[in-house]
C-alpha cells in the first residue's frame, strides 16, 4: 500500500532527516466556529455595557462607544496580528478624549482619532511595533491609576444627580457640594450597579456566567423604570447609523491638534501591545506579529474615526474574557463586533432606557479597578515607587500626556542611576597589620569618580591598601584617576595592590575603547594573576625579604574568607554530615588540571583521586588506589568512573623517555609507579585506534599517549575486581576525557577513537 511503503521509507531514513511534512491544514472560519460563536456573545455581553460607560464617561455621543466596539471586532480583529485579543473603547483614553472634546468639540475629535490611525499604520508598516515594549510597565500601570482616579472622581458627580467638572482639581473641590445635594434616587441606583459588581464574584457559579456588568446594567434599569422613571438617561436620535458623523478640522489650534494626535497614536498602541503581550501569557497558541496588531489598530481607529467613533485599543478586559470562553481564533472578536452592530441597529432604543447614575456606577468599579494595590506593593518592592507616584500625580494633577513623559523621563533616571552608579567603600583594617581594603563594584565611569575620590581620600595616609576591584565596565578616566591615586599614596611609603575579580582587565582601559564585559562565572585566576608580589614582577615582600612558603597559600585564604566563604556556606550547608557524590573522578596530579572546573561541579559532586599520570590498577598492586575505587563503588555508590588525562603530561614524558632511554634520575619509586603506564606506550606503538584517531586530529605524539593511557586504564578497569563486576551489571558507567590546556577544551576518549565535546571546535 503507497501509505505503508511511506512509512517505512520514513523509518529507514538517514539519521538527522526531517520526516516528510504533511500538508498543513490551514484553519477555516468554520473549524473553530464552536468555540468561536458562544465565546463571541459573552465577549459582545461583557462590551456593550463597558461602551457605553466609556462614552459617557468621555463626553462623547453615546452611540460613538458602539460604533468604536463594532468597527474594533471587526477591522482590527480582522488586521490585526494578535488572534485573540479584541478591541474597541478603552477606559484608558477617556480622559484624553474628554479634553479633546472639550477643547476641539466631537467632530474634530473623530479627525484626530483617524489621524491617530494613521500614524499608527505608518508605526506597524515601519515594524517599529516592539519598540513600544520598552515603556516602562510601572509608568503605564501608573498612568492607568491615574486614569482610574480621574474617572471615579469625575463619575461621583454623576452617581450622586450632578455633572462632572472639567479638572480633577474643580472636582475635588465640587465634591461636597454634590454630597450636599444628592438626587437620592441616582445615588441608589448607582449605589446599586456598584453593589452588584463587587458581589457578583461570590454568587454561584451558574449564576455568574452572565457577565456581571450587563447584569447589572439590566437588573438596576428595570428597577429604574418602576420606581424612578424621572431619573436623568441616556439621550440620543436615531440608530448607530444615525449617529454616523463625518470629521471636520479643526479651525485653528494646529499645534495643540498634532500634539492630539500624537497622544492618543502613543497611548492607544502602548495599550494594545501591552494587552497583546499580556493576552499571549493566556494562552498556547500563536503568537501575537505586534507590527501586524499596530496596522490593524491603526486601521481600525481610521474607520473608527471616519464613521464618528471614539478610539479604538486592544482592551485587557474583553480580551480575558474572550480567551476564558474557550474562543480559539480571530473569528470570535469579529463576530462579537458584528453582534454590536446587530443590536446598535435593531435595539436602540433599549439603550435609552439606561440612567446615567447607572453607568456611572458602572465606571466607577472600572475605575478601581485600574488602580491595582498589587501594582503598588511591586513598585515598593522593586524599587520603583517614586516613579509610580511621581507618574500618577502628574497625570491626575497635569494631563495623562505631560504626566506619562514626567515619568518615562523619571524613570530613565533611574535606570540610569542603578546602572551606572558605582559601589565604593573603604574598610578600617578587622585586625592589627592588616591592610584597608577598598572594595570597588560595578560600571566604573567617570561618572564614578566624585565617589572615587571621597573614598580614596578617606584612607589615612601611610596606610597599606588592598583594592578589590570587581568592574563589567571600565573607562579610562577612571583607571587614570585610581592609578594616579596609587602612586600618590606610595610615595607616603604605604603598598598598594590591585586585586581584579570582575570581567574587565585594568591595563585593557588604558588603551582600549572601553565595552560592557560578561560577567565571570568560573573560579579564581591563578594566584600568580592577583598576589601582589607577584603582580609588581618581585618575589619579594615590601621589606625585600623572600615571602615565607606559607604566606602565598594564606594570602588566597584570606581572598576567600573576603571574597567568597559567605558566598559558599550555603552550598555546604547540606553537605555536613555526609557526601554523596555522583562520580569518581580520576585525574593526573597536574595542578593546570582542575576536575571540578572543567566539568561545572560545586562542592559534593566529585570523588577525586589523583596521582602521577591519571592511572589506575586491576589489582591490588596500590592499596591506595584499590581503596579509594573499592570506597566509592561500595560505600558511596558512585554512578560513574571518569578517568581525565590532559595534555603535556609529565608522567607521559617520562614514559616516552623511558622507552628512548633518557628517562630523569628520579628514583625508584618513581621508576616503579611508571609501570602502571608503560603499557600505555606499547598500545600506542601496537597502533591503538586511539592513537591513530589523535594523530589524524593533529595531536602530538605525547598528547596521543596521554589519551592511549585514559582508554588502556579504562580497560583496567574492566578487570578489576570491584569495578569490574559493576561495570558489565551496568551499575557504574565508565568514561574518558582528554583536557587540552592550550585550548582549555575537553576531548571524550572512546576505546576506538576520540570525540571532540565542543561543538563549536573541530578536533584539531
Amino acid at each position: 500500500m503507497p501509505q505503508a511503503s511511506k512509512t517505512a521509507n520514513d523509518a529507514h531514513s538517514p539519521p538527522g532527516a526531517k520526516p516528510a511534512a504533511k500538508p498543513a491544514t490551514k484553519p477555516t472560519f468554520l473549524s473553530n466556529l464552536g468555540a468561536d460563536f458562544p465565546a463571541s456573545l459573552v465577549v459582545f455581553l461583557v462590551a456593550l455595557p463597558l461602551s457605553l460607560g466609556i462614552a459617557a464617561a468621555s463626553g462623547a455621543p453615546i452611540m460613538a462607544g458602539l460604533i468604536a466596539a463594532a468597527v474594533g471586532g471587526i477591522v482590527a480583529g480582522t488586521l490585526g496580528g494578535s488572534v485573540l485579543q479584541v478591541s474597541g473603547p478603552a477606559a484608558g483614553l477617556t480622559v484624553v478624549v474628554a479634553g479633546l472634546v472639550a477643547e476641539f468639540g466631537w467632530q474634530v475629535t473623530c479627525a484626530i482619532t483617524a489621524a491617530a490611525g494613521v500614524v499608527q499604520l505608518l508605526l506597524g508598516l515601519s515594524r517599529v511595533g516592539r519598540a513600544a515594549l520598552a515603556v516602562s510597565p510601572v509608568v503605564v500601570k501608573a498612568m492607568l491609576a491615574g486614569i482610574g482616579i480621574t474617572i471615579i472622581l469625575q463619575q461621583i458627580h454623576v452617581l450622586l444627580g450632578g455633572e462632572a467638572a472639567g479638572s480633577v482639581v474643580e472636582n475635588l473641590a465640587g465634591l461636597p457640594g454634590a454630597i450636599t445635594n444628592v438626587e437620592l434616587h441616582s445615588a441608589l441606583l448607582g449605589l446599586a450597579v456598584v453593589g452588584i459588581l463587587l458581589g457578583w464574584k461570590y454568587l454561584p457559579a451558574a449564576v455568574r456566567k452572565v457577565p456581571g456588568p450587563l447584569a447589572a446594567v439590566v437588573a438596576v434599569t428595570a428597577v429604574s423604570v418602576a420606581v424612578a422613571p424621572g431619573v436623568e438617561r441616556i439621550s440620543f436620535s436615531g440608530s448607530i447609523f444615525d449617529a454616523i458623523a463625518l470629521p471636520s478640522l479643526p479651525d485653528g489650534n494646529w499645534r495643540g491638534a498634532v500634539m492630539a494626535v500624537i497622544t492618543v497614536a502613543l497611548i492607544a498602541s502602548i495599550e494594545s501591545l501591552l494587552s497583546a503581550v499580556a493576552v499571549d501569557k493566556m494562552h498556547t497558541g500563536a503568537r501575537t506579529n505586534l507590527n501586524r496588531e499596530l496596522v490593524g489598530q491603526g486601521s481600525a481607529n481610521v474607520v473608527s474615526g471616519l464613521l464618528g467613533g471614539l478610539p479604538v485599543t486592544g482592551v485587557i478586559v474583553r480580551s480575558a474574557t474572550n480567551v476564558e470562553a474557550g474562543a480559539k481564533s480571530r473569528t470570535s472578536a469579529i463576530l462579537h463586533g458584528v453582534w454590536v452592530l446587530v443590536f446598535s441597529a435593531l435595539f436602540a432604543g433599549m439603550i435609552q432606557l439606561i440612567p446615567l447614575s447607572v453607568l456611572a456606577g458602572l465606571l466607577l468599579v472600572i475605575g478601581a479597578k485600574l488602580v491595582k494595590i498589587a501594582d503598588i506593593k511591586t513598585s515598593l518592592r522593586t524599587g520603583d515607587l517614586l516613579v509610580y507616584a511621581v507618574t500618577l500625580v502628574c497625570v491626575v494633577v497635569l494631563n495623562l500626556l505631560e504626566g506619562v513623559i514626567i515619568g518615562l523621563a523619571l524613570a530613565a533616571l533611574c535606570v540610569l542611576w542603578r546602572v551606572l552608579r558605582t559601589q565604593i567603600h573603604a574598610h578600617a583594617p578587622a585586625a592589627p597589620a592588616t591592610p584597608w581594603r577598598v572594595t570597588i563594584a560595578g560600571s566604573c565611569s567617570f561618572f564614578a569618580l566624585p565617589r572615587l575620590s571621597r573614598v580614596l581620600g578617606s584612607v589615612p595616609e601611610g596606610a597599606d591598601v588592598v583594592v578589590e576591584l570587581n568592574a563589567d565596565y571600565l573607562d579610562h578616566a577612571f583607571r587614570e584617576t585610581l592609578v594616579a591615586w596609587r602612586a600618590q599614596h606610595r610615595s607616603t611609603g604605604a603598598s598598594v595592590s590591585i586585586e581584579e575579580h570582575g570581567s574587565t582587565t585594568f591595563t585593557d582601559a588604558a588603551d582600549n575603547t572601553p565595552q560592557r564585559q560578561d560577567l565571570r562565572e568560573f573560579p579564581l585566576p591563578p594566584r600568580a594573576s592577583w598576589e601582589p608580589s607577584v603582580v609588581a614582577g618581585t618575589a619579594a615582600d615590601d621589606d625585600g625579604d623572600p615571602h615565607p612558603p606559607l604566606r602565598s597559600i594564606l594570602l588566597g585564604i584570606d581572598k576567600y574568607h573576603r571574597r567568597h566563604a559567605d558566598k559558599v556556606r550555603p552550598l555546604v550547608q547540606d553537605l555536613t554530615d555526609g557526601q554523596n557524590p555522583d562520580t569518581l573522578f580520576v585525574a593526573c596530579v597536574d595542578s593546570r588540571v582542575n576536575p571540578n572546573l572543567i566539568t561545572s561541579s560545586g562542592p559534593g559532586d566529585l570523588l577525586t583521586l589523583r596521582n602521577i599520570g591519571n592511572v589506575v590498577c586491576s589489582d591490588d598492586h596500590d592499596a591506595s588506589i584499590d581503596s579509594t575505587l573499592t570506597f566509592a563503588v561500595k560505600a558511596l555508590s558512585v554512578d560513574s568512573i571518569v578517568v581525565c588525562g590532559h595534555s603535556n603530561c609529565g608522567a607521559m614524558k617520562a614514559v616516552l623517555a623511558d622507552a628512548s632511554g633518557s628517562a630523569p634520575a628520579l628514583g625508584s619509586g618513581f621508576d616503579t609507579w611508571l609501570e602502571h603506564a608503560r603499557p600505555s606506550y606499547r598500545a600506542m606503538v601496537d597502533g591503538h585506534p586511539v592513537a591513530l584517531a589523535a594523530e589524524a586530529a593533529g595531536f602530538s605524539r605525547l598528547d596521543q599517549l596521554s589519551m592511549v593511557n585514559v582508554a588502556v586504564q579504562l580497560a583496567k578497569l574492566e578487570q578489576h575486581p570491584v569495578t569490574g563486576p559493576a561495570l558489565a551489571a551496568g551499575q557504574v558507567q565508565a568514561t574518558g576525557l582528554f583536557y587540552d590546556i592550550c585550548t582549555a577544551r575537553v576531548v571524550l576518549v572512546t576505546p576506538d577513537g576520540i570525540e571532540q565535546l565542543d561543538p563549536s571546535m573541530a578536533v584539531r
